[in-house]
């Protein structure tokens, strides 16, 4: 890093100084207020139904959210960058109907996930490069290769789910299996959490990841590709996806082409309540998590009082849109 680009760069830093302090104290609010609004939920709902507090539906919970929580962990890391990404949900479709497919064919489980997987980074470098040396932004390339990807799949399955009971044991054991009474999937989630946390909180190459969201051009003067740090998160996301579709073959025993449709509202509305800007820059992995956890007790309860499928999405469009105004006034506040 140049001299200058260091003088630009903590210029930049000074300048926003107290802003910066503030949304940290705010940032923190936001999760503390996450926090009660959860515990509020659950109290009210121990009263309302009889069967939330059972060690049944908070297992039932615990093992939606931690799924999509891997893939809410790299949609914070590209909303931070200044990105986001529309295809999820058909990158962890892709990567089921990609493994089991090649499973089908006599391929072995592991080695046929580890390409699914391997393919989903693929989706997320070509989206990278339109982004980076092209130039689109994210929102309409996601949202274009959300439509390709979920064709592929399609086409793979010819529109009929794939049938994965014959999945050995000791795969299955990923999505289906328990250490000690804990499921698997959940010491998946907390590791992957444990590892990205500390990695964006303490790892020099993830701090660029703030740089480049919170001021682009001030990033480049200090020396940071951002180009390339916008590129590598792209391709996190989409792996990330693939990972957690491989766990949703081996909880499920199938491949289905439409599985995934409407993933990406949840991830999104996640990461949003939790603490992650639309304009880049801020966010934590902590709050993303409260934010899946908070939809996944609101879906809970929605169930257990019995509200409509329909009414369920409209909620959550609600909870999206309230946590979008959020951030919005938050920004103008800043400004």
């Amino acid at each position: 890093m140049s001299r200058a680009g260091e003088t630009v760069m903590h210029a930049d830093i000074k300048a926003t100084g107290p802003s910066r302090s503030s949304f940290a104290r705010l940032a923190s609010m936001r999760e503390a207020g996450l926090i009660v609004i959860i515990l509020a939920l659950c109290i009210a709902m121990s009263f309302a139904s009889p069967h939330f507090l059972t060690w049944g539906n908070f297992r039932a919970m615990l093992m939606s959210f931690s799924i999509e929580g891997i893939v809410v962990v790299g949609m914070t890391i590209l909303l931070i960058v200044g990105g986001i990404d529309l295809s999820v949900g058909s990158v962890v479709c892709f990567s089921m109907v990609v493994s089991g497919a090649l499973f089908l064919m006599g391929l072995d489980p592991w080695t046929a996930s580890l390409i699914g997987i391997a393919v989903s980074a693929l989706i997320g470098a070509v989206m990278g490069f339109f982004v980076t040396v092209v130039g689109l932004n994210h929102f309409i390339t996601s949202l274009a290769a959300m439509v390709i990807v979920r064709g592929l799949c399609l086409v793979i399955t010819k529109g009929t789910p794939l049938s994965l009971f014959t999945l050995p044991p000791e795969f299955k054991a990923i999505g289906q299996g328990s250490f000690q009474g804990i499921p698997y999937v959940i010491i998946i989630f907390v590791v992957v959490v444990a590892i990205f946390d500390f990695l964006l909180r303490r790892a020099t190459a993830f701090r660029k990841v703030f740089y480049t969201g919170s001021n682009e051009k001030a990033a480049q003067f200090s020396g940071i590709k951002t180009n390339q740090v916008k590129f590598w998160v792209t391709v996190l996301c989409a792996t990330l996806s693939g990972v957690a579709g491989v766990i949703y073959m081996a909880r499920f025993g199938a491949a289905t082409p439409t599985f995934g449709a409407g993933m990406e509202l949840n991830i999104i509305a996640a990461a949003v309540i939790g603490g992650a800007s639309l304009k880049g820059g801020s966010g934590t992995i902590f709050g993303a998590i409260l934010g899946i956890a908070l939809l996944s007790v609101v879906t809970s309860s929605l169930i257990l009082l019995d509200i409509s499928v329909y009414w369920q999405d409209m909620i959550k469009g609600c909870i999206l849109l309230a946590a979008v105004s959020a951030d919005h006034f938050l920004h103008a506040k800043k400004s």
